[in-house]
C-alpha cells in the first residue's frame, strides 16, 4: 500500500508540473504613451497678494465750529470737490469783515502818510524845509505801508479759516463712515472725521522671496521686465478677476523679518452697474482685500513638454518612464521646469521624440516588455492642448 501511495504522489506532481509548463506567460502591460516634444507653455508663479489703494485720505476739520450739516451718505462714491461737511460760517464771516475794515483803515492811513510825505519832500528845498519833517514822514509812511501789510495777511487767512467751513473731498473715491454728526463742535484734535479710499485704479502688493524674485528677474529683465509679464489675481470667492493689471514698482528693501521683496502691480476697477439702485456704485476690488496673484509672461516659450500625469516623484526626486528601443520601460530621473496643472516642462534628463508612459504607470516596473499604445483621448489631453 504504501508503494502505491508513493506512485500515486509522483503521478500528481509530473501532471502538475506538465499543466505549469503548458500555461502561457502574462502577456506584457498595456500602456498609453505621448511622445516629448516642445510646445508654448505660459510661465506663471503663484503669489498671496492684498489689494491697496492708491490714495487714502482721512478728513480732518481744520477749524474749531459747530456741524450744520452732512453733504453725502455713507459708502457712496464722490468726485474731487464734492461737499463732505458745512460748518457753521457766520462766527468766520464776521471775523473776515473785522480784518477787512483793519484793512481798510490801515489802507486810508497810508494814502494820509504818503501825501505828508510827498508835501514835506516838496519843502524839502526851501527855506520852510526840515530834514527833520521829511524823515519823520519818511517813517511814518513806512510804518503804515506795513501795518497794510499785516492787515493784508490777516484777511487771508480769515479768508481760508471762512473756506475752511466748507469740508470738500480732496480725490475721487469711495466714503466710509461719517463720525460725526450734526450740531456736533469739530476741532483739529477732533481726528478723523471720515476716510475716502481711490478706487480706480487699485495697486496690488505681494511679497516675493528673495529666490523668487531673482528667478524672475533672471526670466524677465533680458526681455523687457515689466514689460514682459501680466497680472492675474483670483478673487476670495476663486473667481479668476477679468481685469490683467501691470507690474509696475518693485520695493528696494528686502523685509528681514520674512526674507520677502514686495511687488505692486497697478490694475484697473471699473464699477459695476447696480440695477436696483442706479446711484450706488459697486466694485470688485476692495482696499485691504486678500487675493491670490499670478505673475505670467506675455509671450509663450518654447519648452519640451509632457503631460502632468506621466510625472512621478520618490525621495530621489522626479521620474517618468519612457519606453525604449526594445519596448521596455526604462526609469528616467528629470528636472522640472514652469510648468501647469496640466503640463510639465522638462528641463533635463528627457530628449525630444522619446515615448513617455503617461497612462498605466501603476503597471510598470523598470525593465519590463510593455504594449505601447496612444493615450486614450479626453479632458485633460483637450486641457493641455487649449490656447492660453
Amino acid at each position: 500500500m504504501a508503494s502505491i501511495g508513493k506512485h500515486l504522489v509522483s503521478v500528481f506532481l509530473i501532471i502538475g508540473t506538465s499543466a505549469a509548463a503548458a500555461q502561457p506567460a502574462a502577456p506584457p502591460p498595456a500602456v498609453g504613451v505621448v511622445k516629448a516634444e516642445k510646445k508654448p507653455i505660459t510661465e506663471t508663479n503663484t503669489f498671496i497678494g492684498r489689494i491697496q489703494a492708491i490714495n487714502h485720505v482721512n478728513v480732518v476739520a481744520r477749524v474749531t465750529a459747530f456741524v450744520d450739516s452732512v453733504a453725502f451718505k455713507d459708502g457712496q462714491e464722490v468726485k474731487k470737490g464734492d461737499m463732505l461737511y458745512r460748518l457753521e460760517r457766520p462766527p468766520f464771516e464776521a471775523d473776515l469783515e473785522a480784518k477787512q475794515a483793519v484793512a481798510a483803515q490801515m489802507q486810508a492811513q497810508l494814502a494820509n502818510a504818503n501825501a505828508a510825505l510827498d508835501r514835506a519832500k516838496a519843502l524839502l528845498n526851501t527855506p520852510a524845509g526840515l530834514r527833520s519833517n521829511y524823515d519823520a514822514a519818511l517813517a511814518t509812511q513806512g510804518s503804515y505801508a506795513a501795518q497794510l501789510e499785516g492787515a493784508k495777511a490777516a484777511v487771508k487767512q480769515s479768508r481760508i479759516n471762512l473756506d475752511y467751513t466748507n469740508i470738500t473731498s480732496p480725490i475721487d473715491g469711495k466714503i466710509g463712515r461719517t463720525a460725526i454728526t450734526p450740531g456736533n463742535v469739530v476741532s483739529p484734535s477732533s481726528g478723523t472725521l471720515v476716510t475716502i479710499v481711490s478706487q480706480d485704479p487699485m495697486y496690488v502688493l505681494f511679497p516675493v522671496s528673495v529666490a523668487a524674485a531673482i528667478n524672475l528677474r533672471k526670466r524677465y529683465v533680458p526681455i523687457g521686465g515689466f514689460n514682459a509679464v501680466v497680472v492675474r489675481i483670483t478673487l476670495p470667492d476663486g473667481r479668476l478677476y477679468k481685469q490683467v493689471g501691470k507690474l509696475t514698482f518693485v520695493n528696494n528693501t528686502i523685509d528681514p523679518q520674512t526674507d520677502t521683496l514686495t511687488l505692486r502691480a497697478t490694475i484697473s476697477n471699473p464699477p459695476i452697474l447696480d440695477s436696483a439702485n442706479q446711484q450706488s456704485v459697486v466694485r470688485e476690488l476692495f482696499d485691504g482685500e486678500f487675493v491670490t496673484v499670478s505673475l505670467e509672461g506675455v509671450a509663450p516659450v518654447e519648452v519640451l513638454a509632457i503631460p502632468r500625469e506621466a510625472v512621478l516623484t520618490d525621495q530621489r526626486g522626479d521620474y517618468v518612464y519612457v519606453v525604449d528601443a526594445q519596448g521596455k520601460a526604462e526609469r528616467r530621473d528629470i528636472k522640472l521646469g514652469q510648468s501647469t496643472p496640466t503640463t510639465a516642462s522638462v528641463l533635463s534628463g528627457l530628449k525630444a521624440g522619446e515615448l513617455v508612459i503617461a497612462e498605466g504607470i501603476q503597471r510598470v516596473r523598470p525593465g519590463q516588455p510593455v504594449m505601447a499604445g496612444p493615450v486614450t483621448p479626453g479632458p485633460s489631453t483637450k486641457e493641455s492642448e487649449a490656447p492660453k
